[in-house]
């Protein structure tokens, strides 16, 4: 038993990539899965449909790497974080669909609690804003729907977890009910101060603490799956949600050190080692991981759109045909033109954190073209990622202009990478390995089986694939970066 088997459960597909004894991928599998739009502003997703992809993707990436089950030392979980799942304790089946991440149907409840005065508690304890972002309001909205659900939750029937729970759930088959550090966090139930789920926050929604998970270190034993699931019983041995599985891959081990995953958003998280830094620019406080009963803290900057942009050009704007054509168009831009795009188009995330405003385009001329909008569009993902930095850099001096570590979809482009480096004033590194999310959870589980060395032995083995280093002069970055400031405040100013 020599691979670790990494779950990658994400918000539009489950993954499950096979890990050998130094950490390389072996083979992998893939499945989408259906995405529900009941309502203006309504996520959901089946979690049948999610649990038959794991477990399908699970077995298709054993058999693609030539291995069976007796050759399998552990399985790494990772998801998507503060999707919400309520389950029927005695048969594990879901009372309705997985309320999503994306969702805002409880934007009015959280409204209510702001105009009440709560939000401070809910940051003080969860390091959270009050958004419907998160677990806590969307559980609460589930319970207070008319008919059994909430009396069979306060007569004890009922589960809650997210994404990672309930597969645990599954996978052992009802025998374990637990999570772990890092997306207890991520629920606004939890208190990160106290590693411990908050009893004001439970009372104050109303939310049953007989539904809630156990919460474990991000390596832990979790459990072992169900023997007639793969062909033997595989032992659960690490799970973390997506963006601080991220962080784990990318070695982001020390105070100061910081990744940035780019995917059809971007979370820039940065460590903060045991210091929970309470953010004054909007960011949030969150848990990076846990580790032998230690938890480390970050702060945490989302972007809504990155990769998005690339497939509104594709999409919508039908400029380009694939993705990778965007470098060679921004490349060709007219460099006497300053278009700036604001792709506001669900809103800013932080540190505006404005739901309300949408895109606009500034400096449009006569000249402008395809390639003009690419060079915008691209250069747009590097001005979000500044403000992030910038964020950061006034909310704790431990932010230093150090390297900033990428991964993600966009990570391919050398152009949006250079450009990156130049307007941040700071390197930008890029590994050799960019499936950090699977990496970090494969980690996990392979550190606590004894398979893979330590925190510091697995640093030691994050290889750069290319540095890019900034080549802007500072008067030109600067001007650059004022002028998207200046675009920005005329967006929100809409």
């Amino acid at each position: 038993m020599s691979h670790i088997v990494a779950i990658d459960q994400g918000t539009t597909s489950s993954r499950a990539i096979v890990f050998d004894r130094e950490m390389r991928v072996k083979a992998s599998a893939q499945q989408e899965f259906t995405q529900h739009f009941p309502a203006s502003g309504w996520v959901e997703h089946d979690a049948e449909e999610i649990w038959s992809t794991v477990t399908a993707t699970v077995r298709g990436a054993i058999d693609r790497a030539g291995l069976s089950a007796a050759d399998i030392t552990a399985i790494g979980i990772t998801n998507q974080r503060e999707t919400t799942v309520v389950w029927d304790k005695t048969t594990g089946e879901p009372v309705c669909n997985a309320i999503v991440w994306q969702d805002r149907r409880s934007a009015p409840l959280c409204e209510k609690l702001k105009k009440s005065g709560y939000e401070p508690m809910f940051t003080e304890k969860t390091g959270l804003l009050l958004d419907p972002y998160f677990s806590a309001t969307k559980l609460k909205w589930i319970l207070d729907q008319p008919g059994s659900i909430g009396p069979q939750a306060r007569r004890g029937e009922l589960l809650f977890g997210t994404v990672d729970t309930f597969l645990i759930w599954r996978l052992t088959g009802g025998k374990v009910h637990a999570t772990d550090a890092t997306n207890a966090a991520r629920t606004m139930l939890y208190n990160i101060r106290e590693n411990r789920w908050d009893d004001d926050i439970l009372q104050l929604l109303n939310i049953p603490r007989s539904m809630l998970p156990e919460v474990r270190d991000c390596a832990a034993d979790y459990g072992a799956t169900r023997a007639d699931l793969f062909g033997r019983a595989i032992p659960i041995l690490g799970v973390a949600g997506d963006q601080q599985a991220a962080t784990i891959g990318q070695a982001c081990f020390q105070p100061g050190m910081m990744k940035s995953t780019y995917g059809t958003g971007c979370f820039a998280l940065l460590n903060t080692g045991n210091t929970l830094v309470e953010s004054r620019s909007r960011l949030l406080g969150t848990i990076a991981y846990r580790l032998n009963g230690k938890t480390a803290y970050a702060l945490e900057g989302s972007i809504f759109i990155a990769g998005a942009v690339v497939q509104w050009l594709r999409d919508g704007l039908k400029i380009i045909r694939e993705a990778k054509e965007t470098q060679p168009l921004a490349a060709a831009a007219d460099p006497a033109q300053d278009v700036v795009l604001v792709p506001a188009f669900t809103g800013l995330g932080a540190p505006y954190w404005n739901a309300d405003c949408r895109g606009a385009v500034y400096g449009l001329t006569r000249g402008s073209g395809p390639a003009e909008l690419a060079k915008a569009a691209l250069e747009s993902v590097g001005y979000q990622t500044r403000d992030l930095l910038e964020a950061m850099r006034a909310d704790w001096q431990g932010a230093a202009d150090g390297v900033l570590r990428v991964d993600g979809g966009m990570v391919a482009s050398d152009w949006t990478m250079q450009f990156l480096a130049n307007i941040i004033g700071a390197p930008v590194d890029r590994p050799v390995i960019t499936e950090t999310t699977a990496l970090g959870a494969a980690w996990l589980a392979g550190m606590q089986a004894g398979l893979y060395p330590d925190a510091e032995g697995f640093a030691h083995t994050w290889a750069l694939d290319r540095q890019f280093k900034p080549v802007m002069d500072e008067a030109t970055r600067d001007a650059r970066y004022a002028r998207w400031k200046r675009a920005v405040a005329a967006t929100l100013s809409v």
